[in-house]
């Protein structure tokens, strides 16, 4: 599967729905906040922009990590992303251009790469190379799971020196599901073929037989179902667990959705990826990848955990917003 360098920026507004007037002056703060992050004090356009968000998935522009204008310095711990990591070559090439746009949004932290298992570097390598630094663990995974659990805590036990802190995976959340837009748009979602009441998605995901991790999945599918205006997003699993992308379909089609585009629901390009898309009857969008939401998100785990209470950051409470 493969995905653009440079996800689509659309310049025309998608409309969206306004219940009050407060909630009109929320959305024009928050789309203006985003849109001046990418300003600087000459007025320079920075490289590599953001698409637009929503209001929800910008975030407040006063607390955004990116428009509080915030740097790295020396003194900051060292944003360590643990990656699941996969056979497939595509899946490295990925996740380095994803924090390479971390680095960019905040120049001088110290971002290190750390995987599972499969690539290198592995994770306890890249701790055991820390010494006795701080350093924050953000895991480029898309729920709770037994490797958020027990194979991160694991890794930083071995490294008894690092003085660690864990953030959440990524998921769920409103940044996770304008990038899943994003991804369908540039897979061909879109226009009156899909505005139907035959239209239906299917959100894949690698699965766990952790309960919290199909809980998130489930999340992410509602806000997804949110985003699209209504139609219907079902979580399915290319891993161990049910229901399958093609169990989902079938349950879409008893509905009479015929009419099914998948979403994947995965960092980067690997076998579970490439299992999943094999089974969509339609469009398949890409994984996620390097879009400048996901390296957004990433910044703001990583600040999350960086300045919560310590006890806030034992994985075995995490809890995603």
């Amino acid at each position: 599967m493969t995905e653009s360098a440079h996800p689509r920026e659309s310049l025309a507004p998608i409309p969206l729905p306004l219940d009050t007037t407060a909630q009109l002056l929320t959305r024009i703060t928050a789309q203006l906040g985003a849109q001046l992050s990418h300003v600087q004090l000459n007025g320079v356009r920075r490289p590599m922009s953001s698409p637009r968000l929503t209001s929800a998935a910008a975030g407040n522009p006063f607390t955004d990590p990116v428009a509080a204008g915030h740097t790295g310095s020396p003194s900051a711990p060292v944003l360590v992303a643990v990656a699941h990591g996969s056979r497939d070559p595509r899946a490295l090439r990925t996740v380095n251009r994803l924090l390479d746009r971390v680095r960019e949004l905040r120049p001088g932290t110290d971002v290190r790469l750390g995987h599972i298992e499969l690539d290198e570097p592995l994770l306890p390598d890249t701790l055991a190379a820390l010494g006795d630094r701080e350093a924050v663990l953000v895991p480029l995974l898309l729920g709770r799971g037994h490797h958020v659990r027990h194979d991160i805590p694991a890794a930083v036990a071995a490294a008894p020196r690092l003085r660690a802190r864990f953030a959440p995976p990524l998921g769920p959340h409103p940044l996770l599901v304008e990038a899943l837009h994003d991804r369908l748009v540039e897979a061909g979602w879109g226009g009156t073929e899909v505005g139907g009441r035959g239209a239906g998605v299917v959100l894949a995901a690698a699965g766990s037989r952790d309960p919290a991790s199909a809980d998130d999945a489930r999340r992410t599918a509602a806000m997804l179902t949110e985003r699209l205006g209504g139609v219907p997003v079902l979580p399915a699993y290319a891993s161990v667990v049910s229901p399958t992308v093609p169990e989902a379909l079938r349950a879409l089609a008893a509905r009479g959705r015929h009419r099914v585009a998948l979403a994947s629901y995965f960092t980067a390009p690997g076998r579970f990826a490439t299992a999943a898309r094999s089974a969509a009857p339609w469009i398949a969008a890409a994984p996620l990848g390097a879009h400048p939401a996901l390296a957004r998100l990433v910044l703001q785990r990583y600040d999350d955990a960086r300045n919560a209470p310590h006890a806030a950051s034992d994985p075995r409470r995490l809890v995603t917003a």
